[in-house]
């Protein structure tokens, strides 16, 4: 799988490709990711990518040409057949929120082009002719896409084979099919009973009794009540769809009696 990535800082992108356990999809290009830069598609001694908005107001807004000129070389260098060109994704304040669904579609695909968008916006011509796609990764603004595009990058990379020391750590990921969609249970580890700032903390007993359907009914239960508490937007989908058993209705009517 190939991201091309359109930006005017391919610096950022340098350290996230050398660090953490995600590296291996990177340095190993089962997640293959060429940075391209429009600076080096625009004109004139000062390679200027972006003027001031038509119309007036405030920023400046990066300007089509650069852009287009940057994606034909993508798409003479990616060398694609006939009719099946790699969509061409923004990352945007209007565009549909990156979720776990969405990360594992591009995980199955043949990858895409990336613009990371800076100052006020891209000329909307560029858009309208250009992109096939834009995500957001929640209600807020960023400086610019790069911090989107690593999100989706790293969501991407982690579901690859063998990226992760453990096949099956991501299948209890939150929001995994796996869980229903539900929001993953708490985690804990060493020592049995922690020294912290409100006294001595222990462990959930039954995690450490090795009855392995007691510790699945566990993790079902603490996930069930997270999600209900946290996300019920999350447990409404989960029973829409018939994901809940009796068992777990059973718990969440519980729940509410406390």
């Amino acid at each position: 799988m190939r991201f091309d990535v359109i930006t005017l800082f391919p610096e950022l992108f340098e350290p996230f490709f050398r660090s953490g356990i995600n590296r291996r999809a990177f340095e190993s290009k089962q997640v293959d990711v060429r940075l391209w830069n429009p600076r080096d598609f625009a004109e004139g001694n000062y390679r200027r990518v972006d003027d001031r908005p038509f119309g007036g107001g405030p920023g400046m807004v990066m300007m089509a040409e650069p852009l287009w000129r940057c994606l034909r070389a993508i798409r003479a260098d990616r060398a694609e057949p006939e009719g099946a060109p790699a969509p061409v994704v923004l990352f945007s304040p209007t565009g549909q929120r990156l979720d776990h669904a969405m990360a594992v579609g591009y995980s199955q695909s043949a990858g895409a082009v990336l613009v990371c968008g800076r100052y006020e916006g891209i000329d909307q011509r560029f858009i309208d002719a250009c992109v096939d796609r834009q995500i957001s990764l929640g209600d807020f603004v960023l400086s610019g896409g790069e911090i989107a595009a690593m999100a989706l990058l790293d969501s991407v990379a982690r579901l690859m084979p063998g990226v992760l020391g453990d096949e099956g750590s991501h299948q209890q990921d939150s929001f995994n099919p796996a869980l229903d969609g539900l929001l993953d249970s708490p985690h804990h580890t060493r020592p049995e009973v922690w020294e912290g700032p409100q006294g001595p903390a222990a462990a959930p007993e039954v995690l450490m009794g090795g009855h392995h359907e007691r510790i699945a009914r566990y993790r079902r239960e603490q996930s069930l009540a997270l999600t209900a508490r946290q996300r019920p937007d999350l447990l409404a989908q989960a029973r829409e769809a018939g994901r809940l058993t009796p068992v777990d209705e059973a718990f969440l009517r519980s729940l509410k009696k406390l």
